[in-house]
C-alpha cells in the first residue's frame, strides 16, 4: 500500500508499505483523507523530536475495514474520524476526564508498519499518511458518512486543538475579548471556537494580509496585518485599549509568546498552541503577572475525543462549524512534496492528502 514515511533524512512516498492486522481493542481503518499539519513538517525539520523511520500523518478520516476482539462501538463500513490519543481509559488522568495527560499514551510509539522487512514507528499513534492504519479503538470516532472525508479528517487535529483550546482550556465566555496570533489551520479554528463561545471582540493577527478574508469568515471581528504595522501590540491595543481576556499564540514563536502575554488585560490568560523547538525558552515581565494573569499550555485542545469529535461533527451538520472552508486544496498522496511546500509557505489553510477508494 501507499504511504509517506520519514527515514530520518527526508520524506518519501512509497507503495510497498505494510500494516499488521488489528489486535484486541484495535481498529483497522482504510484512510480516505488526511490533513497535512505543521506538526508533520516539524518532525521532518527536527522541531518535534521523533524516532525514525516513521509513517507520518495524524489528522485523518476513513472507513473501518476490520475490528479486533472487544471492539463494539464501531464496525466495518463505518466512517470514522481519527484522534491521536491512544489513552488507556483506566488511569487517574483518564478517570478525571483528561485523556490528553494519560501517561500511558505519551512518548510510547508502536511499530505496526513494515517497509521492506523493517519495522516503522507510528506517528502520534495514528500515521494517517497511509492507505491503511491500525489504531486503538478509543481513537476511532464514528461520524456521519455524509461528511466529506477531506473535511472530516480535519476534525481530528486542527479542529480539536483550536476549538478545544477555546472551549475546554481557556473556557472563553460570552462577551469576552480574544486575540488570535496566527491565522493558519489552528488559528482559524481558535477563531471559530471564539465565535461559538460568544466572544464579543475577536482580533486576528497575521503577517499575511491575504488571510484576512478567511479569518473574518471564521469569526474575526478585526484583522491586524502584522507586516504593515511597526508594533502589533499597539495595533491590537488600538482595538482593545486595556488588553484582551484571552490571547492564543498559534505560531510557535517565542517572540509571539511574549506578545501574547503583553496583550493581556487584568485576569487575562495567554494560551500556547504553537510548537517552538523543544529547547526553546520564552521570557516575560514577572511583575505583569501579579494582576491575576496566567500562561496556559494546551495539549490537543484538552480534548475528550469521543465526546468532542462527535460534537464538532454535529455542529458541522447544523451549519455552525466550518469544515469545508478549511480545505484549501486536495492532493493525491504522490504529490506530498507539493503539499508540504504549499503548507510551509502558508499558501493553504489546510492541504489534504486523499486516498480514493
Amino acid at each position: 500500500m501507499r504511504g509517506v514515511i520519514f527515514d530520518g533524512e527526508k520524506p518519501r512516498v512509497v507503495d510497498d508499505l505494510e500494516v499488521r492486522d488489528p489486535g484486541p481493542g484495535e481498529v483497522l481503518v482504510a484512510v480516505r483523507a488526511a490533513g497535512l499539519c505543521h506538526s508533520d513538517l516539524s518532525v521532518i525539520d527536527g522541531t518535534i523530536p521523533f524516532p525514525a523511520p516513521v509513517v507520518l500523518g495524524h489528522e485523518g478520516a476513513g472507513v473501518v475495514e476490520a475490528v479486533g476482539a472487544g471492539v463494539g462501538h464501531v464496525e466495518p463500513g463505518d466512517q470514522v474520524a481519527l484522534s491521536t490519543l491512544a489513552n488507556c481509559g483506566a488511569c487517574a488522568e483518564c478517570d478525571r476526564g483528561r485523556p490528553t495527560m494519560c501517561r500511558k499514551a505519551i512518548g510510547m510509539p508502536g511499530t505496526p508498519f513494515r517497509w521492506r522487512g523493517a519495522p516503522l514507528y507510528q506517528f502520534a499513534s495514528n500515521s494517517a499518511f497511509a492507505e491503511r492504519t491500525v489504531v486503538k479503538a478509543v481513537q476511532a470516532v464514528k461520524i456521519s458518512p455524509r461528511i466529506p472525508a477531506a473535511s472530516a479528517a480535519l476534525i481530528g487535529c486542527s479542529v480539536l486543538t483550536g476549538v478545544g483550546a477555546v472551549l475546554n482550556r481557556a473556557k472563553v465566555d460570552r462577551g469576552d475579548s480574544v486575540v488570535v496570533i496566527g491565522a493558519g489551520g489552528i488559528g482559524l479554528n481558535v477563531l471559530q471556537g471564539a465565535r461559538l463561545a460568544g466572544a464579543s471582540v475577536i482580533v486576528a493577527v497575521d503577517a499575511n494580509p491575504a488571510k484576512e478574508e478567511r479569518a473574518r469568515k471564521f469569526g474575526a471581528t478585526h484583522f491586524i496585518d502584522a507586516s504593515a504595522v511597526p508594533d502589533s501590540v499597539k495595533a491590537v491595543k488600538a482595538v482593545l485599549p486595556t488588553g484582551a481576556d484571552h490571547a492564543f499564540e498559534c505560531v510557535g514563536s517565542t517572540r509571539l509568546i511574549r506578545q501574547a502575554v503583553d496583550l493581556l488585560d487584568r485576569h487575562g490568560q495567554a494560551v500556547l498552541l504553537g510548537v517552538p523547538p523543544a529547547t526553546a525558552e520564552a521570557s516575560f515581565l514577572v511583575s505583569s503577572m501579579y494582576l491575576d494573569k496566567a500562561i496556559l499550555g494546551c495539549r490537543y485542545g484538552s480534548a475528550r475525543p469521543q465526546r468532542d469529535i462527535a460534537l464538532y461533527a454535529r455542529l458541522y451538520r447544523e451549519g455552525r462549524l466550518l469544515l469545508d472552508e478549511l480545505v484549501s486544496a486536495e492532493y493525491p498522496v504522490e504529490d506530498f512534496a507539493r503539499a508540504a511546500d504549499d503548507a510551509h509557505h502558508g499558501r493553504v489553510a489546510r492541504g489534504v492528502l486523499v486516498f480514493p477508494e
